[in-house]
């Protein structure tokens, strides 16, 4: 029997989301060398011409490839009727747009299958640093330059999971473009000294794959910004919560996420 065939659907979709997030970094790629200057949407914040032909790509790929699932992406939601169903697909075509203007590498493309409220299988791909971050049943990690003749080569990924806390105390993944007072806060209340800055959806990979313990989120964002890597860190062995306690869910009438708390292992857990 096949590998493929050997593989549940979680496992599947992540990775059929990995492969579309990929050529759709290649389309971002392309764009980021046009070197076009952001426009800003009604709420201030950037878009580019990268969203946009990102957004695009994803959207023709899922048509083809899952034509029954609703799907919602940032780019479009303004103008697409309200997705009320048990299973849909949420896309950040391009997620930390802001490093994406500014320079850096930390920006990513985000796609997450939400059954029931949970993100149950995601891709996360940073294309500008070549790495593939899939979650489904299980969680992988892989970088894209060993793929043979442009094809993912996904024999070639190993297994990610998060880490148990070390006793010396937690490392913190923050926001490097909004770190605001309430995190700040949240983080010294906790006691947490050692500070990791990422940008974009890769903080809950960050955590995925055992570099750091615990990412608190006290600003604002969006279910298509957090689904992806949720997904990813939850097959990790992780888990999100709001403040209180109870697992972070998708599908609300705004799209809009509470205050959370993404985990390795939360404190007095066990793995």
């Amino acid at each position: 029997m096949s590998e493929e065939l050997e593989l549940d659907e979680f496992d599947r979709l992540a990775r059929l989301f990995g492969v579309i997030a990929v050529r759709a970094g290649e389309v971002i790629m392309r764009a980021r060398a046009d070197r076009c200057r952001p426009d800003y949407k009604a709420d201030g914040s950037p878009v580019t011409a990268a969203d946009l032909a990102a957004d695009e790509a994803i959207r023709a790929c899922l048509a083809r490839n899952l034509p029954d699932l609703p799907v919602v992406t940032e780019e479009t939601c303004a103008t697409a009727p309200r997705v009320a169903a048990e299973r849909f697909i949420l896309v950040d075509p391009l997620d930390g747009t802001k490093e994406f203007i500014q320079g850096r590498s930390e920006f990513t493309v985000n796609i997450a299958l939400i059954e029931n409220g949970t993100p149950v299988a995601g891709a996360v791909y940073a294309p500008a640093l070549h790495q593939l971050y899939v979650g489904g049943t299980n969680a992988y990690k892989l970088d894209t330059r060993t793929t043979d003749g442009g094809d993912l080569s996904f024999s070639k990924m190993h297994p990610i999971c998060v880490r148990q806390a070390p006793p010396d105390g937690c490392r913190a993944v923050v926001s490097r473009s909004h770190l605001d007072p309430a995190t700040k806060e949240w983080v010294a209340r906790h006691g947490i000294s050692d500070l990791a800055p990422s940008g974009s959806s890769l903080k809950f990979c960050v955590i995925a794959e055992g570099e750091a313990d615990v990412y608190p989120r006290l600003a604002p964002t969006m279910e298509w910004d957090t689904a992806a890597g949720h997904a990813v860190l939850l097959a990790a062995g992780g888990i999100v919560t709001d403040l209180n306690g109870c697992p972070m869910h998708y599908g609300k009438p705004d799209y809009r996420n509470g205050d959370f708390v993404a985990w390795g292992t939360p404190p007095g857990s066990e793995r």
